[in-house]
């Protein structure tokens, strides 16, 4: 087997509320269907789907890598719809801080050798 590429599907409890939260915090959508939207920045995509189970979403998380750590935050602050976020803390691989989404969803924003 010869992989080439993994896409996470997240769940929503409100898709509304979640496309939009994503839109917000930096990803822009594409329409596949009723039920699921691409998200994409850069060469990073994942899927949003209408589709929820508090057990999953509550356990549910997702490394987002990127370069300017101070930058993401300041838009990730920026969002009406975060449910919590931490402050940058500095660990001995990088620099990390966590976001809450909206169905509870844990992201897990890194910047890698800092």
């Amino acid at each position: 087997m010869d992989v080439t590429d993994i896409k996470a599907f997240i769940p929503s409890k409100d898709y509304e509320i979640s496309k939009s939260f994503y839109s917000e915090i930096g990803f822009d959508s594409e329409y596949v269907t009723d039920d699921l939207t691409l998200f994409q920045n850069g060469d990073c995509l994942f899927f949003l789907q209408r589709f929820y189970d508090e057990s999953l979403a509550s356990n549910f998380m997702l490394q987002i890598c990127v370069s300017d750590i101070d930058e993401a935050f300041r838009v990730c602050s920026e969002s009406k719809l975060k449910q919590k976020i931490t402050a940058i803390s500095q660990e001995s691989w990088g620099k990390v801080f966590y976001l809450w989404g909206p169905s509870g969803e844990l992201l897990h924003i890194t910047q890698v050798g800092s």
